[in-house]
């Protein structure tokens, strides 16, 4: 029987070995460790893990998402009794759908209701260049891009999510967050007459492997062909700069943008969902 505890400074080695079974799908998390450690001020939450034998053989990164890292019903049964008697602070559950899945049955009764739940989500991967053409238009953003693609990503997130990222007065912060993106390199655009016309951003990344998100293209110019070569072209930018797999997941639902990744070569690796509260 393991034990569940708040990871401290000496489990790092023990959770990056858990990491790095499988540093695609763990890319979320594991590049918030390569950067803070484990300390909760620096990594934007809690790092939580289930240790049997000193060592961690599961864990659970609780911040603004709940993610869950190689859970087993033993585990996710005691994540879930240290985490049901206190109140929910996540806005979502996100990872592999067996495990947020089972964790949010475990966790409904105290935690919900949900908003949304999406049950599958393929989690797609590319480790080459696209063979498509690449829109040579499609370019990393710069700083005096912001007022143009802040309002972009206000849009995708809105569209995607359901609700908006600047409500209850969180614009500034959202603002930073994109202006972080591009400061570091992390986003990507098609800007032709002052109109963002497509976009993607690198939302976490390691050495090894990086996660698109916030892929969209102007709603006025869907089906106009502008996405497989602004995808191509993201691929081959995010390879170069950031890490040599990149990685992202998709609702099982949208067909057009699961027929784009697709075309341009990525491959499904694994099943996401997510829970939206």
């Amino acid at each position: 029987m393991g034990v569940v505890r708040p990871l401290v400074p000496s489990d790092l080695p023990s959770l990056l070995a858990l990491i790095e079974e499988n540093p695609v799908t763990n890319c979320f998390v594991a590049g918030r460790v390569a950067v803070a450690g484990v300390d909760p001020w620096r990594l934007g939450g809690d790092m939580w893990g289930y240790l049997e034998d000193g060592r961690v053989t599961s864990a659970v990164y609780l911040g603004a998402n709940l993610v869950p890292i190689s859970t087993t019903p033993e585990s996710r049964a005691a994540f879930a009794d240290r985490l049901r008697p206190g109140p929910r602070r996540c806005s979502s559950f996100v990872g592999p759908s067996h495990e947020v899945l089972d964790l949010w049955r475990l966790l409904e009764p105290a935690w919900g209701p949900a908003r949304e739940v999406r049950n599958v989500q393929p989690f797609l991967t590319i480790g080459t260049d696209s063979h498509l053409p690449q829109d040579p238009q499609v370019r990393a953003a710069r700083s005096s891009d912001l007022d143009l693609l802040l309002p972009a990503c206000i849009d995708m997130f809105t569209e995607e999510v359901g609700i908006s990222p600047i409500a209850s007065g969180s614009h500034y912060a959202y603002r930073a967050r994109v202006e972080q993106l591009i400061e570091t390199g992390r986003a990507f655009v098609r800007i032709v007459g002052g109109q963002v016309e497509f976009k993607a951003e690198v939302g976490a990344a390691t050495s090894t492997a990086c996660q698109l998100q916030g892929v969209w293209v102007a709603p006025s110019l869907r089906g106009t062909g502008l996405a497989e070569p602004g995808m191509s072209a993201t691929v081959a930018l995010v390879r170069a700069k950031i890490a040599p797999v990149v990685s992202l997941y998709v609702n099982e639902f949208n067909t057009p943008a699961r027929k784009t990744y697709a075309a341009v070569g990525f491959e499904e690796k694994a099943t996401f969902a997510t829970v939206l509260f």
